[in-house]
């Protein structure tokens, strides 16, 4: 047991050689907690909507993107906003017209499999 960290080498186990496995498959914290907002991101429908019209077509305006999900402006917007500070979108201005894509690389690979 090996991997057990020290505040829980107390503990009984019942398969020890599994419980380092476990430890191991689950991995870093910080990980882990990356993967779990982002899976927070992708549990609201619309969010996961407005991701995979910018991943399947690539950048879109507000607007399009509105119409495109049946969302109003603001509601466009106010999503783009967290998904923009979570880091897994940007938008890049032309002229007066912002459009927005997908950047993180791990959570497009995910949203291959929607």
């Amino acid at each position: 047991m090996h991997l057990v960290p020290a505040d829980r080498a107390d503990r009984r186990t019942i398969d020890g050689h599994r419980v380092c496995e476990a430890i191991a498959a689950i991995g870093d914290a910080d990980r882990v907690r990356t993967w779990a907002g982002r899976f927070s991101l992708l549990a609201d429908a619309k969010r996961l909507a407005l991701l995979l019209a910018l991943h399947r077509t690539g950048p879109l305006a507000v607007s399009d993107l509105a119409v495109a999900t049946g969302m109003n402006d603001p509601a466009v917007s106010q999503a783009l906003r967290l998904l923009r500070a979570a880091g897994v979108v940007a938008g890049e201005k032309q002229g007066r017209v912002v459009r927005y894509r997908v950047v993180d690389a791990e959570l497009r690979a995910v949203l291959d499999l929607c």
